[in-house]
């Protein structure tokens, strides 16, 4: 049974993805902070294994992909930050830490897991998926720093899908705001979630599923011919306006 790797993966997306490949029958290893949480989304999902630890420790993406094992059809590292803070009120301390997060945390994720891609690959290549956000290609207040980091995201999936090609095939998606546990200070707040569900074309918010199921499919061999795309699950967030 082919393996996939995945952080993040008992938050919102990363377990709406790890449930939508496990429906694919891929195996899988989660790796997040939480061990308890951990153990129990291996016991609901079957044929799952586990690390726990912290993106922020350099040592853990080592630990995590030599658990996964020596060869790895996908890689999906849903890991992220909302820190939505004006210009005057963001730190360098602020924005040093969503760029490590977001995007040297992808960075090292790909890098220990490279040679095990490599390996598992198969005629249809391996898989990585890498997050945006909406906000890397729509300008909207407060998010400098999240939307920096998230954008050095983007130019790291376009850059290691040339690099990678044609073994490993590499896309980013780009939700707008998910409700998931993370955006709970948003979504938390009926009357804002609303009125930010109401700017979207479709009138709603994300789901997790809504996210975790082109995740999947990316990582997937339906995605054969996809590669160096950044893909917005967003509701026509970043290109539609239906309103004057």
């Amino acid at each position: 049974m082919r393996q996939v790797l995945i952080y993040g993966g008992t938050g919102g997306i990363g377990l709406a993805t790890a449930r939508a490949l496990r429906s694919r029958g891929y195996a899988l290893h989660l790796a997040a902070r939480d061990a308890d949480r951990l153990a129990r989304a291996a016991e609901e999902l079957g044929e799952t294994t586990f690390t726990a630890g912290d993106v922020g420790d350099p040592d853990f993406f080592a630990a995590a992909s030599a658990a996964a094992g020596s060869a790895l059809a996908g890689l999906v590292y849903a890991v992220g930050t909302i820190n939505l803070r004006p210009l005057g009120r963001l730190t360098r301390a602020d924005a040093e830490n969503d760029f490590r997060i977001n995007a040297l945390g992808a960075f090292s994720a790909v890098q220990a897991a490279a040679a095990a891609l490599k390996a598992g690959a198969g005629e249809a290549g391996a898989g990585i998926v890498l997050f945006s956000t909406v906000a890397a290609a729509q300008g909207f207040p407060a998010h400098a720093s999240v939307a920096m980091a998230k954008g050095a995201v983007e130019g790291l999936g376009l850059s290691l899908a040339a690099e990678l090609a044609p073994q490993i095939r590499v896309n980013v998606v780009a939700p707008s705001l998910t409700r998931t546990p993370l955006a709970a200070a948003i979504t938390g707040n009926e009357t804002l979630a609303q009125g930010i569900a109401a700017m979207h074309a479709l009138q709603r918010l994300g789901r997790p599923e809504d996210v975790g199921s082109l995740a999947a499919f990316l990582v997937s061999d339906e995605a054969a011919w996809i590669t160096g795309q950044v893909i917005g699950v967003d509701g026509g967030r970043a290109t539609l306006r239906t309103k004057g």
